[in-house]
Order: structure tokens, then C-alpha cells, then sequence
């Protein structure tokens, strides 16, 4: 037997034999196809086993990485709470086995889609609004939850409550004073604001923040101007319903507080009969007035200034005023109320919001669709610009309030708004601006 030093010599010289031989046979160095595979296959095996091993050694220490990851969240002290105390109060929730990966910011939507007529309507177009301003601002932080409420108490609990569960961090809408109160209960119940789309102001709340058009802001808005030119004498028509009632209360306190006073009021019932009356009232009493107001919609406002001229009132000496609800064709096509002026939000940006809806769903947007974009467009920004503060109180009523849509507006810490309105002179063509919205919000919102 031979010794081990020379054995393992031998093997040595046959092996670069073996090597000098080879490389006669394959100058170039080429590795052959099946070696190519062989080598292909040994280094996937490599890369399983390394993935099996770290998957393995995450599953073993997920619970402690993960709490070094929520640290910051649970250390933070959010509208009185610490992030991971109570459940929705920005508490990060994971639905699925990849959304740890994906930690997004969530947003509940809650609209009457299953409600009947113009309700369901409106909150669809709601829907693709929000929609498209989440796309528009291609802003991977947000998750858009979308509930439906069907328009009724016990489905916008039910809607609030799984869109709490779920994590949303702020809740858009609902569309109705009905349901707004029940999501409000159960949103206050977790820390969490609502942004609503009510237009009744006893709605809103500290908290409850409300997103529409407020008939006060078109009220104090165009008798705040019609004062600025000129006039000190008002007479009023205010339909008798609740839209009237709210209109007359502002009206009364707007015209105090411009110095003018009412020299006639009437409210009338939609009936076009029982119309004339109150109407005819007016007429006789506003001889001396310098400005009719009539915060009426299209269905209304034709029939009433008819009647108004049949009685002797000139409406090119006497000024007709409105509100937002004159933003109609039928308004502007009526040659009776050509040079009336009324208050609402610069059209050009709705206008402007209705060609993109047009060319993304292929139809016209309800007017309050900007509504719903303004909102997911608002918390987009503060997502992006305020941290873990972004839904507190302090920001959403900053003084300086937002810009959207529909131009210029701001929360009160009350829950109403303040909107930054234009004043309009109806013509054949739409709504001239004559009075532009202001450019900024002058003192605190109150």
C-alpha cells in the first residue's frame, strides 16, 4: 500500500491530466449545456433554502419586529388617546396577510347607494368622485372603504360601524341629516372626525364637520353685497318649507347686520294657486323696496317673479336676489330674471371637475359629486403635509381653511363651514361673475 503524501501526489497529477486534457478538448472554456443546468438547478435549491430560512426566522420573531414598527404609532397621544389603545383610533388594522406590507391610511365613504331616485344617483356619482380624486392624486397612502348607508338610520350604523372596524381613520359623508347623527355616535365613540354632506346645520358638531353648501353662507353672502351697492330696503319670498326656514332666519339676521331693514316677508306653499297671495302681498308692500329676495330653486322662482311683475314690480328697478339654487338653465334662460343676482360658489371650477368626470364615467356629474372629491382630496393633503396629526381638531378648523372644487372654504370649530362665494348676474349664457370670491379668510372661524 502506498503512503498517504504519495497517494495524495498522484491523485494531483492525474487531476491536472485530467484538466490539460480538457482543456485540449475545449480551448475556449465553454461550460457544457447540461453543466449550465446543473449549476442553474444547484443555485434555485441555494435560494429556496435561504427563503425558507428567513421566512422561518420572520414567523419566529414577527411579534418583536413587529412592535418595534408600531412603536412610534402606540407611543403617540392622538385626540386623547395612544394609537394602539382602542381599536379604530388609528390603530393599525390588517385585513389580510399582505397588508403589513402595504400600510395605507383608511378613509370610510358612507353614501345611500342603495337608496331609490335622485338618492341613489347622487351617491354613485358621489362614489366615482371620490374615486377619481384618489386616482387623480395617485396618492398610495389611502385606502377608500366604501359603505353604503341605503339612506336610512340603521344602515348608516351599520355602515359606520363596519367601516370603524375596519380601521378608517375618518369618516366622509353620510349625504343626510338623518344619518348623520348615528355615525356621528359611533364615530365619537372611537375618537374618530366625520366630514358630512348635510346641508342642515344642526347636524353639525365639534367633530362632526359639514362639507356642503350652507344656505346662511349664500344668504350672508348676497345681502352682504347687495348692501355694499346700495341697498338699505328688503322684501322677501321664502318658500314655506325647511330650506325657507333657514333662508328667512339668515336673511333677517344678514340685513341687521348690514344696516338695511325688511320691509315685507311672505312665505308661500309650493302650490302655484296658493301661491299668488303671499305673492301679490309682497308686490303691494315693496313699492319702496330695493331688493326682492327669493331663495327659491327653477321649479319655484319663474312662477314667483311672474306673478311679482304681474302685480307692478319692475325687476329692472327693483333687484331680484338668490341663493346657490339659481345655478339652473331654467334660471338663466328666463328673461324676466336677466341682471338678478345671486351668491354661490365661481362655476369655473365645477365646470372644469365636469369635463374630466365626463371623460373617465361617460356622463355629467351631480352637483354635489365635487363635494365628495373635495373631500377625499382634502384628506389626501393632509395625509401627505400633517403626520400622525392630520385629522386633528387644530388642522381640519385651521383659519386658513382649503381650497377645492368649489373654490375657497373652512371648518368652524361649531362643525359648520364658511365658503369663500362669489355673487352671479343670471344671463342667457350662465352665471357672470360680478363680485369674485375672496382670495382668503380674513380673522378665526368662528
Amino acid at each position: 500500500m502506498a503512503k498517504l503524501p504519495g497517494a495524495i501526489q498522484g491523485a494531483r497529477v492525474v487531476g491536472e491530466r485530467y484538466v490539460r486534457a480538457q482543456r485540449r478538448q475545449n480551448p475556449e472554456g465553454r461550460m457544457p449545456l447540461f453543466d449550465h443546468l446543473r449549476e442553474l438547478r444547484n443555485r434555485v435549491v441555494k435560494m429556496a433554502l435561504g427563503l425558507i430560512a428567513g421566512m422561518t426566522v420572520g414567523f419566529i420573531f414577527f411579534q418583536p419586529v413587529w412592535r418595534v414598527i408600531e412603536h412610534p404609532l402606540c407611543s403617540a397621544h392622538i385626540r386623547g388617546y395612544t394609537g394602539c389603545t382602542q381599536l379604530g383610533v388609528n390603530q393599525l388594522v390588517l385585513n389580510g396577510p399582505l397588508d403589513a406590507f402595504y400600510l395605507r391610511v383608511k378613509v370610510a365613504l358612507i353614501v345611500p347607494l342603495a337608496a331609490s331616485g335622485n338618492a341613489g344617483v347622487a351617491a354613485q356619482s358621489m362614489r366615482n368622485a371620490a374615486e377619481m380624486a384618489l386616482a387623480e392624486f395617485n396618492n398610495p397612502d389611502l385606502q377608500l372603504l366604501v359603505k353604503d348607508d341605503a339612506g336610512s338610520v340603521p344602515g348608516a350604523q351599520q355602515a359606520a360601524q363596519q367601516a370603524l372596524d375596519e380601521g378608517a381613520e375618518i369618516v366622509l359623508g353620510p349625504l343626510f341629516a338623518l344619518t348623520v347623527a348615528p355615525v356621528a355616535r359611533a364615530a365619537r365613540a372611537r375618537g374618530v372626525p366625520v366630514i358630512a354632506f348635510s346641508t342642515d346645520t344642526n347636524a353639525a358638531a365639534r367633530g362632526v364637520y359639514l362639507l356642503s353648501f350652507l344656505p346662511e353662507s349664500d344668504v350672508e353672502r348676497i345681502v352682504s353685497y347687495a348692501a355694499s351697492q346700495g341697498r338699505r330696503s328688503f322684501a322677501a319670498l321664502v318658500p314655506d318649507n325647511a330650506y325657507g326656514s333657514v333662508t328667512e332666519a339668515a336673511f333677517k339676521q344678514a340685513v341687521g347686520r348690514s344696516g338695511g331693514r325688511v320691509i315685507a316677508l311672505e312665505r308661500y306653499p309650493l302650490d302655484r294657486a296658493q301661491m299668488q297671495a303671499p305673492v301679490r302681498n309682497v308686490a303691494q308692500a315693496a313699492s319702496h323696496a330695493d331688493a326682492i329676495f327669493i331663495p327659491d330653486g327653477a321649479d319655484a322662482v319663474p312662477s314667483v317673479v311672474q306673478t311679482l311683475t304681474a302685480n307692478g314690480i319692475d325687476t329692472k328697478r327693483v333687484q331680484l336676489l338668490g341663493t346657490g339654487l339659481w345655478e339652473d338653465a331654467q334660471i338663466f334662460s328666463n328673461p324676466l330674471l336677466d341682471g338678478a343676482w345671486y351668491a354661490g360658489p365661481d362655476s369655473t371650477g365645477f365646470r372644469n371637475f365636469s369635463v374630466r368626470y365626463r371623460s373617465r364615467y361617460g356622463r355629467d356629474p351631480v352637483r354635489t359629486a365635487s363635494l365628495a372629491y373635495d373631500a377625499v382630496a382634502l384628506v389626501a393633503a393632509l395625509v401627505k403635509t400633517q403626520g400622525s396629526q392630520r385629522f386633528a381638531d387644530n388642522v381640519l378648523t385651521n383659519s386658513s381653511g382649503f381650497t377645492g372644487i368649489d373654490g375657497l372654504f373652512r371648518f368652524r370649530p361649531d362643525g359648520t363651514n364658511q365658503r369663500g362665494l362669489a355673487v352671479l348676474r343670471v344671463s342667457p349664457t350662465g352665471g357672470q361673475v360680478i363680485s369674485p370670491p375672496p382670495k382668503g379668510f380674513g380673522g378665526s372661524a368662528t
